[in-house]
């Protein structure tokens, strides 16, 4: 297993690094219409485990990516990431109250003003990448794909949609597994994809390895969320404890129960880690992320 002796120490660099970018990216709360900057600074700023970023900044540095060219996919992928928290909290979908140990947007100012709030962080991940001279066109314009991609109805979008339709149905395991893919999955890959390319020097293998390792972290990510949702509280987790269970969705937990959902996730963290043979100790950061992952108690 991985080191973790100085995981504390990158996570608040990256989580540092991630907020004063967001800051100086995200339009000024009095500039008209003020309102809406208001909610989208509330929704993006001091807050979040920030998993994505970090994964973007380890996927970088495993790959020799320039520093300067990881804020932007870093933002990017957080804004995507924080407008979808956004909507998914509304009452036409999961109808949470709380988000990140916070009022939701829609509760802290209305349903009209989040639904906004997430239309206009969206187009901003984009801009912010497509404007970006530090990093090269063709990269932008392959970066945008990947974003795309990951963000509509055969990624985050898409699997969001099959979650809302298959409440109240048992979903097999194998399906369940395919939403996570989209859901949950295709974002968290797609910022291991982002931070890989940053560096135009990054080799097929490479790529492939960060793909392999992506999509094993990825469904570890969302097990271990279902096992969170069943066995933490509201106050730790900064979100309504529960939650799964009360809307009868089908989960890890309810399909395999609690032990063998918590094994699943332990050998795909041990799958992630061997992917990332092929890089040296640079690759570090990514190796803790993936122990943070499954070892995480929020």
């Amino acid at each position: 297993m991985a080191d973790m002796s100085n995981f504390d120490d990158f996570m608040q660099r990256c989580q540092s690094q991630i907020e004063a970018a967001l800051e100086q990216r995200l339009p000024a709360a009095d500039k008209d219409p003020k309102k809406l900057h208001e909610a989208m600074r509330y929704s993006a700023l001091q807050g979040g485990k920030r998993v994505r970023p970090m994964l973007v900044y380890a996927a970088g540095q495993a790959v020799g990516a320039t520093i300067g060219t990881l804020d932007s996919p870093a933002c990017a992928i957080e804004l995507i990431h924080v407008y979808s928290l956004i909507h998914d909290d509304l009452p036409a979908m999961d109808d949470d109250d709380l988000r990140r140990g916070r009022p939701t947007c829609h509760k802290a100012f209305d349903d009209a003003t989040a639904i906004l709030a997430g239309d206009a962080l969206q187009p901003l991940a984009f801009q912010i990448l497509s404007n970006d001279e530090q990093i090269p066109d063709s990269t932008r314009i392959r970066m945008i794909q990947v974003l795309t991609q990951a963000s509509g109805s055969m990624g985050m979008a898409g699997g969001q949609a099959i979650d809302l339709e298959s409440e109240g149905q048992q979903l097999t395991l194998p399906a369940l597994e395919r939403m996570h893919a989209r859901k949950t999955g295709a974002l968290i890959l797609a910022s291991l994809q982002l931070g890989a390319l940053s560096n135009p020097q990054t080799s097929d293998p490479q790529l492939n390895a960060l793909e392999t390792y992506g999509k094993h972290i990825g469904l570890a990510f969302q097990i271990k969320d279902d096992i969170l949702d069943e066995t933490g509280d509201t106050e730790t987790l900064g979100k309504p404890q529960g939650s799964d269970r009360q809307r009868n969705k089908s989960t890890f937990i309810s399909l395999c129960g609690l032990e063998a959902s918590q094994q699943r996730a332990d050998d795909l963290l041990q799958q992630a880690l061997d992917a990332l043979e092929i890089f040296d100790e640079k690759a570090g950061p990514l190796r803790q992320l993936a122990q943070y992952i499954v070892q995480r108690d929020y």
